[in-house]
């Protein structure tokens, strides 16, 4: 890939790291978990937050050693050749009109609360959601990292608030004796869908040629943003738990109650505009992977070309138009919005393992432990999801006999003294 002057810095990047892990689930997953597991979902975000470190950790250090667009693909590769990084990395690519699907119903949702929105409108609206995506990457990802800094200001603010202006609501609430009463399979079941928020992780690290420094930075701002992010999960289902609520959003509810009104739009703002900066993010994380795969002559050299702000504008167009088709498909089938998660899910685990395995040959020895703990950790979270993890198994299946393929067409064009061509697809 083309190496330019990046341009995010440390506390940019934390903001763009925490704003992704926030994004479309800070006000909607821990209510999803509440039901599942009731006061144990407390357990699973504190579990989930505690594994979640080393796995950034490994990520974080991986991404300032080896800077490159490819993110856990170009790890893959490295560690166990271009079979492996392709496959991985085409996984990512063919998740995200799914993943993105699923986190633009989250903030459509936001959007309903605020406003009375008619079924025929439903679908342009989401797709207009979309195209703003588009305009906000043409720009590169500078703007989008200023902009996500200053949201996760206000969200981290607004949580705060919340917690302090409760402790005059609630009465009494048995914390310690609940927690004691809790059952492990709603837990690892809360688990299973609270990993969600956690997905963000690996985007970053298609990210870290977009950093001044990677070296110097890149590790701080994912570790900053992922502690400041699993403090907030747990402080948003603290709140869900010790205060009453009732509505499809919760939150609403809470902030009615403890500042007198405008729950929805307080709420439901800032849950549209984290949900889009989610999306934003992993688009431009995913529009990079493409241009360096096109650049590898993985994929064809359509995708290599780049704007004034070094977007690779093709990449990202292509990347919004299956986005638009997923959506579409979405509100066409009327899928569940579980479903989708937990298929994204499915598809990270093996995502998230696959970089943990290559950590083992890429770092020192004194990583293995935070590897193990990582691999570990994966393991439980592909239990919880169960038979949502098919998905995952059966895109593996279909990529690999292409891949496959594509390589032996390469190495018989070697052989034969002609240059491969690019694209195979």
């Amino acid at each position: 890939m083309q190496h330019t002057q990046g341009t995010i810095g440390r506390w940019q990047g934390a903001g763009l790291m925490a704003t992704t892990l926030l994004g479309t689930g800070v006000f909607i997953l821990p209510q999803i978990t509440v039901e599942l597991a009731e006061t144990g979902a407390l357990w699973a975000w504190l579990l989930l937050t505690l594994a979640i470190i080393p796995v950034t950790l490994v990520f974080g250090r991986l991404s300032s050693l080896y800077p490159h667009a490819g993110g856990p693909a170009h790890f893959i590769e490295k560690a166990f050749g271009s079979l492996a990084g392709r496959c991985i990395g085409l996984s990512f690519l063919l998740l995200i009109p799914i993943g993105s699907a699923a986190a633009i119903l989250i903030s459509y949702t936001f959007l309903s609360v605020m406003v009375d929105i008619p079924t025929s409108l439903e679908l342009p609206i989401q797709l207009a959601m979309t195209l703003l995506i588009l305009l906000l990457n043409l720009k590169g990802i500078n703007v989008s990292a200023k902009l996500q800094f200053s949201l996760t200001l206000i969200i981290v603010a607004i949580v705060a608030l919340m917690l302090v202006f409760s402790g005059t609501e609630i009465q009494q609430y048995t914390l310690a004796s609940n927690l004691a009463a809790v059952k492990l399979d709603p837990v690892l079941a809360a688990v299973g869908i609270a990993f969600w928020s956690f997905l963000g992780v690996e985007a970053m690290s298609h990210l870290a040629n977009d950093f001044k420094d990677p070296k110097k930075d890149m590790l701080a701002a994912m570790m900053l943003g992922t502690v400041l992010v699993g403090v907030i999960y747990i402080a948003c289902t603290y709140l869900l738990l010790a205060l009453p609520n009732h509505s499809t959003l919760g939150f609403v509810d809470i902030f009615d109650q403890l500042f007198g009104g405008y729950g929805a739009q307080v709420i439901g703002g800032l849950g549209i505009a984290s949900g889009l900066a989610t999306v934003n993010v992993y688009i431009a994380g995913a529009s990079r992977l493409l241009h360096s795969f096109s650049l590898d002559r993985v994929l064809p050299a359509y995708f290599t070309r780049l704007n004034s702000h070094h977007v690779p504008v093709r990449a990202l167009v292509a990347i919004i138009i299956t986005m638009m088709i997923a959506i579409s498909c979405t509100f066409i089938y009327s899928l569940d919005l579980e479903q989708l998660i937990i298929w994204t899910n499915g598809v990270f685990v093996i995502i998230y393992s696959a970089t943990m395995l290559a950590a083992l040959q890429l770092l020192k020895r004194k990583y293995i432990p935070l590897v193990l703990i990582g691999c570990l950790f994966f393991i439980a979270i592909a239990y919880s999801i169960g038979s949502g993890m098919l998905y995952a198994v059966v895109m593996q299946l279909f990529l690999l006999p292409i891949l496959l393929w594509q390589q032996k067409r390469a190495d018989r064009l070697l052989e034969s003294g002609a240059r491969p061509e690019g694209g195979a697809f």
